[in-house]
């Protein structure tokens, strides 16, 4: 329902023209930009509000002084409304409005279907797969301890799929006794599928039950004189009744999130604990866009609504805040997830500790945010000063270049802001076509595939361009520049010092030519170090993926001949690639399918 222009706009007579069902509204600027969106269970009077009141708050003045045209969208209940909000916050971004920004899938444990050796693994991102998803969790480090853990108690396998089936002998997870090695047989189907379905209790929060069969279990050993199966089983009750002990929060329900928000200098923390299953998953800090003026029961009921909405909601919610739609919130996340879900801020007891535990994490993070940010404010102008720019910087790019005597050369490109590394404009190049070592192509290279689309008119241009380098580094990328029509960077040079100590950089200036020496207190060149190392780090991790892909790709995949089965029947006969090149002419003829001709082919492929 549009409105008329910017400068003739009139909220009262678009109020007239309001149902008073509940529903969401929206409001635009003069260039068409969204400007809030916001829901109500009476639009006529929420919208009304903004128009009829005779003073509004600086924040809500200022927005409504902007408003160009309005639109609504009617809905059947204020749940709906309350649902349709947030899914177009998240999408729309709004200027006005308080945004989670929180982009990261959350990692699961995954447990595999459909197989007589199912496995446990990590996982992270759609949840299409045939089997189990167990959580989310908090952290990636919380899915790998508790895999560990698993590991130790159960011996269910978390090897993935290609190793499994091509072992021909138990690996070193067998040897050090966390694998039962069903890859080879030494386990049957029945037995695994056994603590199989215990991993799978203990994951569900059932870990007592575990226990009372693995009692029973050991006892009929023990009276069957089994007693090495009896001690055993008596080691694993004892290791589970350990964890209980050690993992068990005392007051903690089984599923319950424990929130709270803390507001200051503009910017809010919201600090989250988890539990499932009655254990303590840790904790994570979120920092959404948000008003001036918010308060900490605005950003915490935003929270909810855009961070439960889209995932497994526990069943009990302790907020620090009362919230404003706090029944209505908690009906529609029953809807969403299938289950009562009860959202508490007066609590007492455990919970009240949580709560407060929840409240100092939240100010800790917080406040140290905030000394970073400063921190990095004041880097950003120090560094101004040092290249003698008529503005602090917005954007930092630096180039790195990895690689390993030549081979597999990967460039990589990071971007800093004053918010920090922005890591969703991080590039890496696979750099191809130049003579192995050559760094100057490969800089070269990766510089002009960058630029090329700034100069064709895409893209952000930096306002400085760091290269990891000296005078030669930084010819190359002013010839890319000169080549390409790019102008308005400053391209500075990161040359190490003498020893390679830390803190004694020189900055080649390429302008000038001019070499600067900052000295290990220099803010700016604690900024480009950081830049620096981050562009280093990128780039090494980079060539390390694109090496481990290259040699995860067998020989024998270039044999004329050899297909997967035979790849397979000659891995599985030698025990793996190693075997296979160990092994002579005779030998290979051995294996079916194999003539002469084609053993001297893959013994010439694997001994060139």
């Amino acid at each position: 329902m549009p409105s008329a222009p910017a400068h003739a706009f009139d909220g009262k007579a678009f109020v007239r023209t309001l149902t008073t069902s509940p529903g969401v509204y929206r409001y635009f600027d003069a260039d068409d930009e969204l400007l809030y969106v916001g829901k109500a269970g009476n639009l006529k009077k929420r919208v009304g509000s903004y128009f009829l009141k005779p003073r509004m708050e600086p924040r809500i003045a200022a927005m409504v002084s902007q408003i160009a045209r309005a639109e609504i969208t009617i809905t059947r209940t204020e749940g709906e409304a309350l649902l349709l909000e947030s899914q177009l916050i998240k999408s729309l971004k709004p200027r006005y409005n308080i945004l989670l920004r929180d982009d990261k899938s959350y990692p699961y444990i995954y447990l595999s279907g459909g197989e007589d050796y199912p496995r446990l693994a990590f996982h992270r991102g759609a949840r299409n797969l045939p089997g189990r998803f167990f959580g989310p969790y908090p952290s990636t480090y919380a899915v790998r301890e508790s895999l560990n853990l698993m590991q130790k108690l159960f011996k269910v396998r978390q090897c993935e799929d290609s190793y499994f089936r091509n072992r021909s002998r138990p690996c070193l997870q067998h040897q050090i006794g966390r694998c039962t090695a069903p890859c080879v047989g030494l386990i049957s189907v029945e037995d695994y599928g056994v603590d199989v379905r215990h991993a799978q209790m203990f994951l569900e929060g059932r870990s007592s039950a575990v226990i009372d069969e693995l009692a029973g279990s050991m006892e009929q050993a023990a009276m069957a004189l089994n007693f090495e199966r009896a001690a055993t089983l008596r080691d694993q009750v004892a290791a589970l009744r350990r964890l209980q002990a050690q993992h068990h929060v005392q007051g903690a329900s089984a599923d319950m999130d424990v929130i709270a928000c803390r507001i200051e200098s503009g910017m809010a923390c919201v600090s989250v604990l988890f539990f499932r299953n009655g254990i303590s998953l840790g904790t994570r800090d979120f920092f959404p866009r948000m008003p001036l003026d918010a308060e900490p029961a605005d950003v915490l009921a935003q929270f909810i609504a855009q961070y439960y909405l889209e995932r497994p909601v526990p069943r009990e919610l302790i907020v620090g805040e009362a919230l404003a739609d706090e029944a209505i919130l908690a009906e529609l996340l029953a809807q969403q997830s299938g289950h009562a879900v009860e959202i508490k801020t007066r609590v007492r007891g455990e919970r009240a500790q949580f709560l407060q535990m929840a409240e100092r994490n939240a100010q800790a993070s917080l406040t140290q945010r905030l000394a970073s940010r400063q921190t990095l404010g004041a880097r950003f102008d120090d560094l101004q000063k040092v290249l003698g720019l008529d503005e602090a910087p917005k954007r930092i790019e630096c180039f790195d270049i990895s690689h390993t005597r030549g081979e597999l050369t990967v460039a990589s490109c990071v971007v800093f802001g004053p918010e920090g590394p922005d890591k969703s404009h991080y590039r890496r190049f696979n750099i191809n076509g130049i003579t192995p070592g050559d760094d100057y192509a490969a800089m070269h290279q990766a510089l002009t595939r960058r630029f090329r689309k700034v100069a064709e008119g895409e893209g952000a241009k930096p306002d400085v361009l760091l290269i990891d380098g000296g005078a030669g580094q930084v010819a190359q990328a002013l010839d890319v520049l000169r080549e390409l029509g790019v102008s308005g960077i400053e391209v500075v040079g990161v040359a190490k010092g003498p020893g390679r100590r830390a803190g004694e950089e020189t900055l080649v200036l390429a302008g000038s030519g001019q070499e600067i020496h900052p000295g290990s207190s220099s803010p700016a060149l604690h900024l480009v170090a950081a830049v620096r190392d981050e562009a280093h780090r990128f780039a090494i991790s980079g060539h390390r993926k694109r090496r481990e892909k290259a040699r995860e790709r067998s020989v024998l995949e270039d044999v004329p001949g050899i297909g997967a089965r035979r790849r397979a029947a000659l891995l599985k006969a030698f025990g793996g690639l190693a075997g296979v090149e160990a092994a002579g002419v005779e030998e290979l003829m051995q294996i079916k399918g194999i003539d002469r001709g084609l053993a001297e082919r893959i013994y010439a492929a694997m001994h060139p």
